[in-house]
């Protein structure tokens, strides 16, 4: 029984040793299955629907799982975390952008126009931010993936750019992204034993939907966006993530784990598809579309790999890369062993 499970190939320990490694790792594999073998994902049947068109679902079933974790009287840290978080990570970049566009006019700078600046900074990746957050944060920071629904696609960007009034939010779409939380909020404060449930969730699905969103990064964009593409990423998650870890930890008081902040210095794989709707929209931005796009797909592998990497740095370096849930198993452990040493002691007798 023990040779049989034995680890042959510590591919799940694997992932695990690298800082968001559970999505990260699967990311990267499925971008580079999407660009060189993808007619083997595209045969159909339970391959598609697992390998290429789950994300979507899967992703739900994690936010449902998440909020089955949030108990109602702590709804407000949780609202206060997402709050910071949409604060921090894009209303703050997206007017710095806006009020650098109006200095230097839509063109941009060094080659990145002020279309593809503003789509990499005002939205965040929320499967990555799960997937970190699962690991060495709390119900706050995961309940916290509501920021996510709010900015992901292109509601902030138009918002901001102001295309007239067909730039209105579609709030029907940004409704249905936050009910399944609703949901597993009620169910998880109804009946408790769907939190424990639930529990194993991010392990089982973080490796299947990261390697499904995966596919839709075509390596080649990455590569077409070039220099000023890598350039885009590498502001967006150190310069982004700062500013959340600023809203940790002098807004939210959350000391040595404020450098989870960091997690969020990400751009979200559906912005990508954001330049060509804002085009769409307003013919003005049409010429901007196709290099912004490349930009933007290299912003999204270049956040996806670098925000997870600084945020393990930071909390390493304030001794807090550890997950909060083993601390509290090792205080439950830790008051079990003083209980059964003092009934231990109570059944010993007093010692003459």
């Amino acid at each position: 029984m023990a040779a049989e499970s034995r680890v042959r190939v510590p591919l799940f320990d694997g992932m695990n040793r690298v800082p968001g490694g559970l999505m990260l790792i699967p990311l990267i594999l499925g971008s580079i299955f999407g660009t060189f073998f993808s007619p083997a994902l595209e045969i159909g049947s339970f391959t598609t629907a697992l390998f290429q068109n789950s994300a979507l679902p899967l992703i739900a079933l994690l936010i449902f799982a998440t909020g089955t974790q949030v108990s109602v009287r702590n709804t407000g840290p949780v609202l206060a975390h997402a709050g910071v978080i949409l604060l921090t990570k894009s209303l703050i970049p997206a007017g710095i952008v806006i009020a650098l566009g109006m200095i230097v006019g839509l063109d941009g700078i060094l080659g990145v126009s002020i279309l593809a600046l503003l789509v990499a900074v005002d939205n965040s990746n929320g499967g990555l931010w799960l997937a970190f957050t699962g690991k060495y944060g709390d119900s706050r920071d995961r309940g916290a993936y509501m920021a996510s629904a709010v900015n992901d696609g292109p509601f902030l960007s138009l918002l901001f750019l102001g295309v007239s009034g067909l730039a209105s939010i579609p709030t029907l779409a940004l409704v249905a992204a936050i009910i399944p939380f609703v949901l597993g909020m009620i169910v998880g404060n109804l009946d408790p034993k769907w939190k424990s449930i639930l529990v194993p969730v991010p392990n089982i699905v973080i490796p299947f939907f990261a390697f499904a969103l995966g596919t839709g990064i075509n390596l080649g964009n990455v590569v077409t966006g070039g220099v000023q593409g890598i350039v885009v990423g590498l502001i967006v998650a150190p310069f982004t993530g700062f500013l959340v870890y600023l809203g940790y930890r002098y807004i939210l008081r959350r000391g040595i784990k404020s450098g989870l902040g960091f997690a969020a210095g990400t751009t979200a794989g559906n912005a990508i598809a954001t330049p060509a709707i804002v085009g769409g929209i307003d013919p003005t931005f049409a010429p901007y579309v196709e290099v912004a796009t490349a930009q933007v797909a290299a912003s999204v592998l270049i956040t996806a790999i670098l925000a997870p990497l600084i945020a393990a740095f930071v909390l390493k370096r304030h001794g807090a890369l550890n997950s909060p849930d083993d601390e509290v198993v090792a205080e439950v452990g830790d008051a079990s062993s003083a209980d059964e040493a003092e009934q231990a002691k109570e059944a010993d007798g007093p010692r003459l």
